[in-house]
């Protein structure tokens, strides 16, 4: 299908077109497509990955915020409306993921998205009731390598992360891959295995082990011990002993937040 030229992109939207055949495979690729599958895409922009996902046989619901982007994805995919292509005009962030279900009960999230909403779409995909099963995203190379903890190192957002699923590094999207390019490079990632057992199966709140967690990555020169002893300023908390718990939990005393793994963050939570 050949694509118009005639759009340009809002820099207010963040939209940097993706024109490499090669990135948008390797989407398709770690999306492990079914003709079964149904994929929600967001800010499907010009069609270039819309067109792969639907060549795939899955279905799709595109979510476009750009009124000139819908207009342009009605009447170039008409072919395939009603068929296995929907358009859904809106801002991702105000949609109610619980009315997915009345389209589907699985679906996989596959996009491109703007640099400035990755950390608002992540939470609201990863932490909402009607999780995808499944969700690739191609986002700023920074921020992935944060999330994989690439220099080995766990933050506030690679564990937000790990504790609902596994992110894997799928590969590095230069700059010039984009029309307009950005300012830096990009990268696909994998997020797989998503669910919420951590929490079912622990039997631990999740607004608690955010709380924890963030009161924890608080000040990130400190003692992971000293940060967490803030919470027990707190009325509901002050009967906690984190002292104890470390011990119990073969925990150095001295380690720091950015050492312990999900597993460590699930565990201090459960003593609680």
């Amino acid at each position: 299908m050949e694509l118009s030229t005639d759009l340009k992109a809002k820099k207010s939207l963040g939209q940097n077109f993706l024109k490499s055949e090669k990135a948008l495979n390797s989407i398709i690729a770690a999306a492990d497509l079914d003709p079964k599958d149904f994929v929600v895409e967001i800010g499907p922009g010009k069609g270039a990955l819309t067109i792969k996902l639907l060549e795939s046989g899955a279905g799709v619901l595109a979510i476009e915020k750009d009124e000139r982007m819908c207009e342009f994805l009605n009447d170039n995919f008409k072919d395939y409306l009603n068929k296995n292509f929907s358009l859904l005009c809106g801002d991702i962030l105000e949609i109610d993921l619980e009315k997915l279900k009345a389209v589907t009960t699985k679906y996989k999230l596959i996009a491109n998205i703007p640099y400035y909403i990755t950390g608002a779409i992540i939470r609201k995909f990863l932490s909402g009731n009607h999780q995808p099963e499944r969700m690739v995203l191609l986002m700023q190379k920074e921020v992935a390598e944060r999330i994989v903890s690439r220099d080995k190192k766990e933050s506030l957002l690679s564990i937000s992360v790990k504790v609902y699923c596994q992110p894997v590094f799928i590969e590095t999207v230069k700059a010039g891959s984009f029309v307009p390019a950005p300012k830096v490079d990009s990268a696909i990632v994998l997020f797989q295995n998503i669910s919420k057992k951590n929490f079912t199966e622990n039997n631990i709140n999740e607004d608690l082990f955010f709380k924890v967690l963030n009161t924890g990555f608080a000040h990130k020169r400190k003692m992971l011990l000293s940060n967490l002893k803030y919470l027990q300023k707190e009325k509901d908390l002050a009967h906690i002993n984190i002292n104890e718990i470390f011990l119990k939990l073969n925990l150095d005393l001295k380690i720091r937040a950015e050492k312990l793994t999900v597993g460590d963050w699930v565990g201090i939570v459960r003593e609680f």
